[in-house]
């Protein structure tokens, strides 16, 4: 996800000096937008109290992720406290609020036809920031659950990766508590998290140029199918998938990373990648006009890093068609989110595999690999979505 906010921020220096900037295949030069300095760890914290946050986390993510899980009972729930380190009372009413709450996605996603029969989560403790009797600490949860019905070519787990920032208070005797959590990701779609998906302002052109609306797609279960042939023509669609789930959760280090920081979001720029490994080629040109499209290290258009931008070059471009049904998505189609049904998209995705008639999507911000179509339209049903076929 990227606003088109953002793209303006990123590029607004090289306006000033824009006439005399280097030009590269026809492209002037535009500092690239970070996504910021990482957080240092603080090295008064004691690896004790290092390792009682880290194991309160896990035990809270686990819990989340258990509930998603069929015929996991609370019994199966890990225990709420760890060491020294446990929840306050308000974030374990909060916990309890949570676990119901996706015991309720579980039963959503098992009508739609998809089960999990076992769930792993990992959480690691990336940096810890202590201000007198108050602790942050950042992680990163890893998850990976497995399919219940996964049999023949269906696939065997879906993944995905989201980082949080967990906050301690200590009392009078020194014993910490966990009191607060907030998912740091700017996508906020991992399949266990509540956090309410991030939604992007309007977009407008600013070029000149009108843009195009695309077509809304249905969700409705087995259309008539739309195939296509994923090598031999224009695109190498099985390219594109195996570049997307190479860099789900490993980012190439050849492009910026817009994840985390308050930088927009990775996803499209993501997606874009995918595209570009799959045979799509740079339109040079000025970075705001929507009708161009590039990227590498040193300089991204706003169609190549922004949602609704994306969207604009792909149908001007005719490099894409509508598809009336998202499920009639194949290997190398995009599909993109409008959270809340404002006419500004907030998310892109890739489709990297499909299987009796479901795709699955592989997306960054939340990292993720091989989402059902399913599981996502279940979680957000009061979505608009729309399809293209690449």
């Amino acid at each position: 996800m990227k606003s088109r906010k953002l793209s303006r921020k990123r590029s607004r220096t090289a306006i000033v000096t824009a006439a005399a900037a280097s030009v590269v295949a026809g492209v002037a030069l535009v500092p690239n937008w970070s996504a910021g300095a990482a957080v240092v760890d603080d090295p008064t914290v004691d690896a004790a109290t290092k390792a009682t946050f880290q194991k309160l986390a896990d035990a809270v993510f686990t819990d989340r992720t258990q509930a998603l899980v069929q015929g996991a009972s609370k019994k199966q729930q890990t225990s709420r406290f760890s060491g020294d380190v446990r929840l306050s009372s308000t974030q374990s009413r909060d916990e309890d609020s949570a676990l119901t709450q996706l015991r309720g996605r579980q039963s959503r996603i098992a009508k739609a036809g998809e089960t999990y029969r076992a769930g792993s989560t990992k959480v690691t403790l990336d940096a810890t920031r202590v201000t007198g009797r108050t602790a942050k600490a950042d992680v990163t949860e890893t998850t990976t659950l497995t399919y219940a019905k996964a049999t023949g070519s269906e696939p065997k787990t879906t993944g995905f990766q989201a980082h949080h920032e967990l906050t301690f208070k200590a009392d009078q005797r020194g014993t910490w508590q966990l009191t607060t959590i907030k998912d740091t990701d700017d996508g906020g779609l991992a399949v266990n998290t509540l956090s309410k998906p991030a939604v992007k302002a309007p977009a407008t052109g600013d070029d000149g140029n009108t843009t195009p609306d695309a077509p809304r797609a249905a969700t409705t279960r087995n259309p008539v199918a739309v195939p296509k042939t994923l090598t031999g023509g224009t695109y190498d669609y099985k390219a594109m998938a195996t570049y997307a789930e190479k860099y789900w959760n490993n980012y190439n280090t050849d492009y910026p990373d817009f994840n985390g920081h308050g930088a927009g979001g990775d996803c499209t720029n993501f997606v874009s990648q995918s595209l570009k490994a799959g045979g799509w080629k740079h339109v040079p040109g000025y970075v705001y006009d929507y009708t161009k499209w590039f990227g590498n290290a040193d300089i991204q258009s706003d169609s190549f890093v922004g949602v609704n931008e994306w969207s604009w070059f792909a149908q001007n471009s005719k490099r894409t068609t509508p598809l009336a049904n998202v499920y009639q998505a194949e290997v190398g189609d995009v599909i993109q989110v409008d959270f809340d049904r404002d006419g500004s998209k907030d998310h892109t995705m890739i489709v990297t595999y499909k299987t009796n008639g479901i795709p699955y999507v592989t997306y960054h911000s939340n990292n993720t690999y091989r989402r059902s179509l399913a599981s996502l339209i279940a979680s957000y049903p009061n979505a608009y979505y729309y399809a293209y076929r690449t």
